[in-house]
C-alpha cells in the first residue's frame, strides 16, 4: 500500500473513531440534563409539544456527523459501492402517520372468501356462452356474465398498420411502430417488445422542447424528444402518502403523478391493455424543462422560491399560481410520462359523454344517481345498445373502483373501427387519493346493469384467490424509475375492491336466479324509461366535440 493511501486509510479511522467519541459524549451529556430536569414535568412536556428537545437536537446532530463520516469511508475504501440515491418524496415503509397517529385499519371483509359460486357458475358453459359472440341486441340481454368471444373462443382483430396506406415510414420510431399495432381490441397485444423500449426511451431520452398543454385545469406539459416522439408530463405535487383532503370534492383534488404510472401497470395486468404506457421520470426543472421552454408565457413562470428550490406554476384554470408552485428540490422533480396517442391526421378519434359521469356540482346529483332504472336508459341509446360498448363501460368501472378515481367524465375512441373499438383508458391523475375508503358509487354501471365479461371475471377470481393483485403491482413498477411508485396503504386497498367487485357480481347472480328470465313487467318498463329519454338525458352517449371548455368542472 503506497503512503499517500495509508494516510487516507488513518485519516478516515480517526475520523470514524472521533465520531463515536462524540456520539458517547453527546449521550452522557442528555442523561445529565434529564436527571437535572426530572422535577420539571410540565416544561419538559411543553418542549415536547412546542419544539424540539436538545436531547433530540444533539442526537440528530451526531446521527449527522455519523452519516457524513460514513459517506466519506465509503466513497473513499470502497468506489465501487454506490449508494441508492434518494429522491424528494420517496416513499417509505409507513408504518403511522406523518403526525405520529396509527394509519385507520379497513377490514377487509372478503379476504377468507373463495368465491366458490362464482368458479362453479364459470365452469357451466352452456350458461356463460348462451350469449356468446356479438350482441346484437342489449336490451334483451339479463345474464350477468357475458361471453363476448366468438364460437371458437377467440376474438377476432383488426390493426391500425392494415389500414395505413403508406405503411410505415423510413423514420420510424418505436412509438410510431407502437401505434401502427394498435387494433380494435387494445392498444397493444400481450407481451409487446415495444413498450419496454418505449417506457426507456420516455425515462433518458433527451429532451427538445417543453410547452404547456391548452386546456384543462391543471398543468400539463407537452415534452417532445430529439426523435420527434412526444409524452405528456405531469409534475410531482406532493408526496405519495397525501391522501384527498377531506373537505375536498373529487373535482377539486390534485392530479398525482403518480396515479398515472400506476394505472398504466393496473391497466397491463388486468388484460385491458386499453392505455398509453407511462413511465416515471426524474428531471432538474432548470436545464431540462425551463432552458427548453420556448413560450414567453410559461417561461415567466419560474421563479427561485424563498427556500432556494427552483419552481413554476404555469397558467391553467385551478392551482395554477405562486401558492401553487411546483417546486423542484433544489431542482429535480418527478414526473410521469405519457405516450402521446396519434395525431387525429393518421388516427382520428371521438369523443363521448359517459353515461355514469357524475354532475361537477357540489350540490346536484347526476340523473343516475336519482333513477333505479337508469340502466335501461342505457341500453335503448346507441353505441350501448349493441356490441361491445356496454361491456367496455362496465370493465372501465372495475378499472376506476380498484383505483378510487371519480374523475370519469368522457372516454376516446377509435373512429376506424366504429363501435367495435374499445374506450381509451385516459387522465388518471384524480385516482389514488383514498386508501381507506372505497367509493362503492364507481361501481354503479355494474350494480345497475348487472353485467360483467367473463373473462373479466375470471382475472378478478385469479387475482383473489392464487397471486393477489397487489403482488402483480409490486413487481410491474418496480421496473420504474421512480419505484416505488404507490404507498403500501394503497396496494391493500386493491386487493380489499378486488374482493368487493366480485361480492356485488355475485349479489347480481342471485337476483338473477330469483327474478328469472326477462318478464313483460320489465319490456314495459325499459319502454317507458325509453319514452322520456329525449326530454331528459339527450345527450346520453352521443358524439361530442371535445374541447378544454368540455372539462371545466362546475362549482357554484
Amino acid at each position: 500500500m503506497k503512503l499517500r493511501d495509508r494516510v487516507v486509510v488513518g485519516f478516515c479511522l480517526s475520523l470514524v473513531l472521533v465520531t463515536v467519541l462524540f456520539v458517547v459524549d453527546m449521550q452522557n451529556e442528555s442523561a445529565r440534563r434529564l436527571s437535572a430536569a426530572d422535577g420539571d414535568a410540565a416544561a419538559a412536556a411543553a418542549s415536547h409539544y412546542h419544539g424540539r428537545s436538545d436531547r433530540s437536537r444533539d442526537a440528530d446532530e451526531a446521527q449527522s456527523a455519523w452519516n457524513l463520516a460514513a459517506s466519506y469511508v465509503v466513497s473513499t475504501l470502497m468506489p465501487s459501492v454506490k449508494p441508492r440515491p434518494t429522491r424528494p418524496g420517496a416513499p417509505q415503509p409507513y408504518s403511522r402517520r406523518a403526525d405520529g397517529r396509527p394509519l385507520p385499519e379497513v377490514v377487509d371483509l372478503y379476504a377468507g372468501d373463495r368465491f366458490a359460486d362464482l368458479t362453479e357458475r364459470l365452469s357451466r358453459s352452456s350458461e356463460t356462452q348462451r350469449r356468446r359472440g356479438y350482441v346484437i341486441d342489449w336490451t334483451a340481454v339479463r345474464d350477468v356474465i357475458v361471453d363476448d368471444t366468438d364460437e371458437d373462443g377467440t376474438t377476432s382483430n383488426e390493426y391500425v398498420v392494415e389500414y395505413l396506406e403508406d405503411g410505415l415510414r423510413l423514420n420510424t420510431t418505436a412509438l410510431t411502430i407502437f401505434h401502427s399495432r394498435i387494433s380494435k381490441r387494445e392498444m397493444y397485444p400481450k407481451n409487446d417488445t415495444y413498450v419496454p423500449l418505449i417506457l426507456k426511451n420516455m425515462s433518458v431520452s433527451p429532451i427538445l422542447s417543453v410547452a404547456q398543454k391548452e386546456g384543462g385545469t391543471q398543468l400539463k406539459l407537452v415534452i417532445e424528444y430529439l426523435n420527434g416522439d412526444k409524452a405528456l408530463m405531469k409534475p410531482m405535487r406532493f408526496t405519495r402518502e397525501q391522501q384527498t383532503l377531506p373537505n375536498h370534492f373529487y373535482f377539486t383534488d390534485y392530479e398525482r403523478h403518480n396515479a398515472e404510472i400506476a394505472a398504466f401497470h393496473l391497466d397491463r395486468i388486468l388484460g385491458f391493455r386499453r392505455a398509453m404506457p407511462v413511465s416515471g421520470r426524474l428531471v432538474n426543472i432548470t436545464s431540462e424543462l425551463m432552458a427548453q421552454v420556448t413560450a414567453s408565457d410559461l417561461l415567466k413562470t419560474f421563479f427561485v422560491s424563498p427556500d432556494k428550490n427552483v419552481c413554476f406554476h404555469g397558467q391553467c384554470s385551478y392551482y395554477c399560481d405562486t401558492s401553487h408552485a411546483i417546486c423542484g428540490n433544489p431542482d429535480m422533480l418527478e414526473g410521469s410520462f405519457a405516450a402521446y396517442l396519434p395525431s387525429q391526421d393518421i388516427l382520428e378519434r371521438k369523443t363521448w359523454r359517459h353515461p355514469w359521469r357524475r354532475s361537477y356540482h357540489k350540490r346536484r346529483k347526476a340523473k343516475w344517481e336519482t333513477d333505479p332504472n337508469y340502466c335501461e336508459l342505457v341500453r335503448n341509446v346507441p353505441a350501448y345498445n349493441s356490441g361491445r360498448r356496454m361491456l367496455d363501460i362496465m370493465d372501465l368501472s372495475v378499472f376506476d373502483f380498484l383505483m378510487g378515481n371519480m374523475d370519469r367524465h368522457h372516454y376516446e375512441t377509435f373512429t376506424l373501427f366504429g363501435n367495435d373499438s374499445f374506450p381509451i383508458h385516459l387522465d388518471h391523475g384524480r385516482a389514488f387519493g383514498k386508501a381507506f375508503h372505497d367509493e362503492m358509487s364507481i361501481l354503479a354501471p355494474i350494480i345497475q346493469c348487472c353485467h360483467i365479461r367473463k373473462s373479466t371475471l375470471e382475472t378478478l377470481l385469479r387475482f383473489h384467490n392464487v397471486k393477489k393483485l397487489s403482488e402483480h403491482m409490486r413487481e410491474s413498477m418496480a421496473e420504474d424509475p421512480l419505484s416505488p411508485i404507490l404507498w403500501e396503504p394503497h396496494l391493500t386497498a386493491i386487493d380489499r375492491r378486488v374482493g368487493l367487485v366480485l361480492q356485488k357480481v355475485r349479489e347480481c347472480l342471485s337476483v338473477s336466479t330469483m327474478s328469472g328470465e326477462d318478464t313483460a313487467d320489465e319490456t314495459r318498463v325499459r319502454t317507458a324509461t325509453n319514452a322520456t329519454f329525449d326530454t331528459d338525458t339527450g345527450d346520453l352517449g352521443q358524439e361530442v366535440k371535445y374541447t378544454a371548455r368540455s372539462r371545466d368542472v362546475t362549482q357554484d
